[in-house]
C-alpha cells in the first residue's frame, strides 16, 4: 500500500502551469530545503510550477527531517531494511508522480525531477523504470544506485544533467563518472556532466545556473 506524501509548492508565476519541476530531497531534510529554489528559478520559468514532497519516513529523534529509504552505514540499519524501504519509496513516488500529472493536467514530457543526494539516487532509479520518458532529470550530489541493473531494467530514457561538487566529502565526487558510464552503457543518448569546483555537499551558483539551461531546453521554454 503506498504512503501519500506531503508536498510543499510554488506556483507558476505567470499564473499558468505548463510545466512542472519536482525537488526530491535528500537524506535529514524536507521538501521545504529544495522549494525555496523556487523563488530563484520561477523568474526565467514563470509557466512552472515548483512542488517539492517530504520523503515518506520521517527520521527518528530528528524533527523535520525525512528519509527515502535508511542508509546502513549512518542509521545502522540492515541491507535488507535499505532495499525494501528503497522499494516502498520507489512506489510512493511512482503514485505521486501518477497523482500529479493528472491533478495538474501535465504529460510526463513536461516534467523534470530534480534530486539532491538521496532525492537524486530516487530520482535515477524511478524515472527510468517509469513507462513514459519525462522531460529530465536533473540530479545533484547523489549516485546511481544498482549500475549493473539499469540495462536490463531501463523502459524509458531520458535527458540527464549529472551535477556535483569536486569537494564532497558526503557522496564521493566519483559518483559523477560512474553513473554517466552506466547511463551511456544503458543507452541514454543525453548524458551531460557538470562539476562544481571548490563546492561539497550542496547546490553551488554555477551548478544551479547550468540546471536552469538544461531545465529551459527541455522543457521547450
Amino acid at each position: 500500500m503506498t504512503r501519500v506524501l506531503t508536498s510543499g509548492r510554488k506556483e507558476p508565476q505567470s499564473g499558468s502551469t505548463r510545466s512542472v519541476v519536482v525537488f526530491l530531497h535528500g537524506y535529514g531534510a524536507n521538501g521545504a530545503d529544495l522549494l525555496g529554489l523556487a523563488d530563484v528559478l520561477g523568474e526565467h520559468l514563470p509557466d512552472t510550477l515548483f512542488v517539492a514532497p517530504d520523503a515518506p519516513e520521517q527520521i527518528p529523534g530528528m524533527p523535520g527531517g525525512y528519509q527515502w529509504f535508511p542508509i546502513p552505514w549512518i542509521d545502522g540499519s540492515s541491507e535488507e531494511e535499505a532495499m525494501r524501504g528503497m522499494a516502498a519509496a520507489t512506489d510512493d513516488l511512482n503514485a505521486y508522480l501518477d497523482a500529479l500529472m493528472v491533478d495538474e493536467d501535465v504529460l510526463p514530457e513536461q516534467v523534470v525531477l530534480f534530486g539532491f543526494s538521496q532525492g537524486t539516487m530516487m530520482s535515477l532509479h524511478v524515472a527510468p523504470r517509469r513507462e513514459d520518458p519525462v522531460a529530465g532529470i536533473v540530479a545533484f550530489s547523489g549516485r546511481l544506485l544498482n549500475p549493473e541493473a539499469l540495462s536490463e531494467e531501463a523502459v524509458s530514457r531520458m535527458p540527464v544533467l549529472l551535477v556535483h561538487g569536486d569537494a564532497d566529502d558526503v557522496v564521493p565526487p566519483q559518483s559523477l563518472p560512474e553513473a554517466a558510464e552506466a547511463l551511456q552503457e544503458a543507452g541514454f543518448k543525453e548524458v551531460y556532466a557538470h562539476v562544481m569546483k571548490g563546492t561539497g555537499h550542496g547546490i553551488a551558483p554555477d551548478g544551479l545556473s547550468v540546471a536552469l539551461a538544461f531545465m529551459r531546453d527541455k522543457l521547450s521554454l
